[in-house]
């Protein structure tokens, strides 16, 4: 069993030059990636396979991470995404109903280093006041370290970094029942199982396609609407899903985007993105519908964001959701199309549900 083994010292190294120290949990190696953290205090397994994080070391807020184990019903890609774990009490054991595995066993098939005893609450609060660095887990010996450093040098920054292509189906395939009501055609960006499987009990049928589809292929398939997926990286390098973006706004047919997909829109409509000084990620984001008046509690994991400046001077867009934190743009409606869009996530899995009805107004929209 993994708990017997000798625990090897392990290290977090910051582009900046700071350390902090931990242990393997047994998985050795050296991962690089953007340094980022969640405050969720479930849901870890979903938020390994989000391939939103792909390119990511994921830094743990929760002090227990493995506690209830994996299940395979709680996935949200077909394998681990993050580049890397980070935590502060690794638990091997965990206890839970149902067919489970250990998460040591979830992560060591999917070759994942992971270092526990970090003080995570010194490396989230340092992050968060200093701003998304690329960092460096490692197991090897800290005599490596000259050696890292200059490894870690050359790890490009996520600003510009497009990383859609890596998670992207390579072809299409169809999710649901051939049967159903309506025909949605996807633009896969990063595509998270639970939006598939929310968008598929309404009653539609999907057919997902790759990140680098062409418009008139997607058309061919005669479409009731279209959605464009959340994802990793920046938005700004993706030409490709701006255009077919417009060529969709063009054919006035409903058009629903999220997390990227959202971002996507905006700069299909001449907004601006820009990189966040610490991204959103976790569970508990508050937002206002300013429709409605009400707030929400919403799941979030985003590092850009799009410009408010440009969004309140484009007389053709309007400001539907506001994050009530650091009052963001958090969505957006196009009014003379058939096309909105949230800068969070609906589907939360696991996570709140208030806005579940948003794909309840996409649906509303393809049957008018």
């Amino acid at each position: 069993m993994s708990q017997y083994k000798p625990r090897k010292k392990a290290f977090v190294l910051l582009e900046d030059g700071t350390i902090f120290h931990g242990k393997s949990i047994g998985i050795d190696g050296t991962a690089f990636g953007e340094l980022c953290f969640n405050t969720g205090m479930t849901g870890y397994q979903e938020i390994f396979t989000d391939p939103s994080y792909n390119g990511q070391l994921m830094v743990m807020a929760n002090a227990h991470i493995g506690n209830y184990g994996t299940n395979l019903d709680e996935v949200e890609s077909d394998s681990v995404k993050i580049a890397g774990l980070i935590c502060k009490n690794f638990s091997f054991n965990f206890s839970r109903h149902g067919d489970s595995t250990s998460l040591f066993d979830f992560l060591s098939s999917n070759k994942i280093v992971c270092i526990s005893d970090v003080d995570t609450r010194a490396l989230v609060s340092y992050i968060r006041d200093n701003g998304a660095m690329n960092a460096v887990i490692s197991t090897e010996s800290i005599d490596s370290l000259d050696k890292i450093k200059k490894q870690l040098s050359k790890v490009p920054s996520m600003n510009g970094l497009e990383l859609a292509s890596r998670v992207s189906t390579n072809k299409p395939y169809y999710f649901g029942d051939e049967n159903s009501k309506y025909k949605i055609a996807v633009l896969d960006l990063g595509v998270k199982m639970n939006i598939l499987k929310n968008l598929s009990k309404r009653n539609a049928y999907m057919k997902v396609f790759p990140h680098n589809s062409k418009y008139e292929d997607m058309k061919k398939w005669n479409p009731d609407a279209y959605f464009i997926s959340n994802g990793p990286g920046d938005p700004e390098p993706l030409s490709n899903a701006i255009n077919v973006t417009k060529e969709i706004l063009n054919s006035k047919k409903p058009l629903f985007g999220i997390c990227l997909g959202h971002q996507v829109i905006a700069l299909a409509n001449g907004i601006k993105t820009y990189k966040m000084h610490n991204g959103h990620r976790g569970i508990n984001h508050p937002v206002i519908n300013l429709k409605t008046g009400k707030g929400e509690i919403t799941s979030q994991n985003h590092g850009f964001a799009i410009d408010k400046e440009d969004t309140e001077k484009n007389k053709n867009i309007e400001i539907t959701h506001m994050h009530l934190n650091d009052d963001t743009i958090a969505g957006i409606k196009i009014n003379d199309k058939q096309c909105f869009s949230v800068q969070f996530h609906p589907e939360a899995s696991a996570g709140p549900h208030d806005s579940s009805y948003l794909f309840d107004e996409f649906l509303d929209m393809i049957e008018k």
